[in-house]
C-alpha cells in the first residue's frame, strides 16, 4: 500500500486529506499551519480525486447539512488510550460542548486524568470529522484546539454552539446530563 493525498478547500483553508489508498479509511485530515498536522512526504501520490465521500460530507457539514461525520477511518491510529478518548469525542452532539473533564470522566480517568485526556485529544489526527473542537475549557473558554482557537471558534460556530465570545450550546452533552439525572445527581430540574 502506498499513501495518497488530496486537498479539499474549506472555510479554514485547504485541507489535507491522507489514507493508504483512496479507497481505504482516512489517516488524517488537516487543516494548514496545524500543530502535529500531516505534511506531504516524499514517495506519497497525490490523487485529486481520492476520499470523495470525505469531501461531499465535508462540504455538506460546512453548508450546515450534515451533523454526523459517517467514515471509515484507516485502523490502528493512536494507542489504546488515545482511541478510547478519540471514541468519547464522537459521543459529543453537533452543536454541543462538554469539558475535558467530561471527556476523562467518560473514558474512566476523572480527576488527575484530564492532562492526559487533553494531550490525547491533541493527537487527534481527524481534525473536523472526528469533533475535537466540541471539548472546551470547564470555564466555557477555548482551549487546546491544534488548528487554533479562531479555527476551533469557526466550527463552533458553524454548528451554532459559539457566538459573541462564549459557548451558546449545551454546556455538558446530553448524554451526561442523562447519566447525572438517572443517578440523581447535580443538575436535576
Amino acid at each position: 500500500m502506498s499513501t495518497v493525498y488530496t486537498r479539499c478547500d474549506s472555510p479554514l483553508g485547504e485541507l489535507l486529506l491522507v489514507g493508504d489508498e483512496p479507497s481505504a479509511g482516512l489517516l488524517s485530515v488537516s487543516v494548514p499551519e496545524q500543530k502535529g498536522g500531516a505534511v506531504v512526504l516524499a514517495g506519497w501520490r497525490e490523487v485529486p480525486g481520492a476520499f470523495a465521500e470525505a469531501r461531499a460530507q465535508l462540504a455538506a457539514y460546512f453548508a450546515g447539512r450534515l451533523t454526523r461525520f459517517e467514515l471509515p477511518y484507516a485502523p490502528g491510529a493512536g494507542t489504546e488510550f488515545q482511541r478510547r478518548v478519540w471514541r468519547a469525542l464522537e459521543e459529543i452532539p453537533y452543536g454541543s460542548t462538554v469539558s475535558y473533564g467530561w471527556v476523562a470522566q467518560r473514558v474512566g480517568v476523572a480527576g488527575a486524568g484530564v492532562r492526559a485526556v487533553g494531550t490525547a485529544i491533541g493527537r487527534n489526527p481527524l481534525l473536523v470529522v472526528r469533533p475535537c473542537h466540541r471539548v472546551i475549557g470547564a470555564d466555557g473558554s477555548l482551549r487546546g484546539y491544534a488548528g487554533g482557537p479562531a479555527r476551533k471558534e469557526r466550527l463552533l460556530s458553524i454548528e451554532g454552539a459559539w457566538a459573541e465570545g462564549r459557548a451558546t450550546g449545551p454546556a455538558v452533552a446530553p448524554a451526561e446530563r442523562a447519566d447525572r439525572d438517572a443517578a440523581g445527581g447535580p443538575g436535576r430540574g
